[in-house]
């Protein structure tokens, strides 16, 4: 498999080094296991002959206009976390370069791949248009307002959609290389996974600072501020635009542009992290939690976290900060 990974100035240092340890992993453990016909060939190009990472390192790049079509395309974040830098980065020559780059690749057959703040640059081509996709959790809003025409679910750490892959936030970098090594062959990316001691993670939802996301908008904070009042209580829609002093139709909206999700979806949200906080820092019995976040029992609250985190109550006590 050929592979082209797109380094742009400021790479995230650990992103990129992720991907590129990942595939070279993959190749030992490939020779060891007497598979020596399945290969990554991954090799580092960029859209300008010098290239340098978030913290100063030089990287080697092919031009990447002198490679073969590659099969896969590679984009790792660049090293800028924030709305507002990011919005400049993304304005940059070299990204728009890098953006008509992806455009003529995914022309010539290659699919692309990208993770944390590489997802902005892929969106940027427009290639990510009508399909399904992922992103850093808590750039999700600014990346649904960016752009509407992508089907974002910030939810999941990787999302596969037609020719493109996207992962979420900063270590996503691995599950994004180890989903194309799964392509190739399972049983080599679970030894590689294992070698690499990275967990099964589908979800970023765990890692989620909700009110973070939140604090993006002041009507969705204030939705915010008023729910955690009232997490033992049932959700009432009309409630709670009458105590916001606007419209049903505009709080969902809002919500949804925001968030991505209804009020009544946040709302269970902030429930469940507030059970896993209770869980993690009280010994407090489920019965009773679930009580406090609104749930008839602890029965059901453990099937909502499991479905949800993808852990249960055991596990996640056994995870105490």
């Amino acid at each position: 498999m050929n592979i082209a990974v797109l380094a742009l100035d400021g790479a995230f240092d650990t992103g990129l080094a992720a991907v590129m340890d990942a595939f070279t992993t993959a190749n030992e453990l490939a020779q060891m296991q007497g598979l020596g016909s399945l290969r990554f060939d991954a090799r580092m190009v960029g859209v300008r002959r010098r290239v340098r990472t978030a913290q100063g390192m030089q990287v080697p790049v092919l031009a990447a206009d002198a490679i073969a079509a590659p099969d896969w395309v590679v984009v790792p974040a660049i090293g800028t976390k924030m709305p507002a830098p990011l919005q400049q980065a993304l304005r940059r020559p070299d990204v728009r370069d890098a953006a008509a780059a992806l455009r003529a690749w995914h022309a010539g057959g290659a699919r692309i791949a990208a993770a944390c703040i590489g997802t902005f640059v892929l969106a940027e081509s427009g290639l990510l248009d009508g399909q399904r996709a992922t992103t850093t959790w808590w750039l999700a809003p600014l990346f649904r307002q960016r752009y509407p025409r992508v089907l974002l679910d910030q939810s999941r750490m990787v999302v596969g959609s037609g020719p493109f892959l996207t992962a979420g936030a900063a270590l996503g970098h691995m599950d994004m290389a180890l989903a194309l090594v799964r392509q190739a062959s399972p049983e080599l990316a679970a030894t590689t996974a294992r070698y690499l001691v990275v967990d099964a993670r589908a979800s970023q939802s765990a890692y989620a600072i909700a009110d973070h996301l939140a604090h993006s908008d002041p009507l969705v904070e204030r939705f915010e501020a008023w729910a955690r009042h009232r997490l033992d209580a049932g959700f009432s829609l009309d409630d709670a635009a009458s105590a916001l002093a606007t419209s049903k139709r505009t709080l969902a909206r809002r919500m949804n542009d925001v968030l991505g999700k209804s009020p009544l979806s946040y709302f269970q949200d902030l429930r469940v992290e507030r059970a896993v906080h209770l869980l993690k820092t009280s010994s407090v019995n489920l019965d009773r939690i679930a009580e406090q976040v609104g749930y008839a029992d602890g029965v059901t609250l453990g099937t909502l976290l499991r479905r949800r985190l993808g852990k249960g109550v055991r596990e996640i006590r056994g995870t105490r900060a």
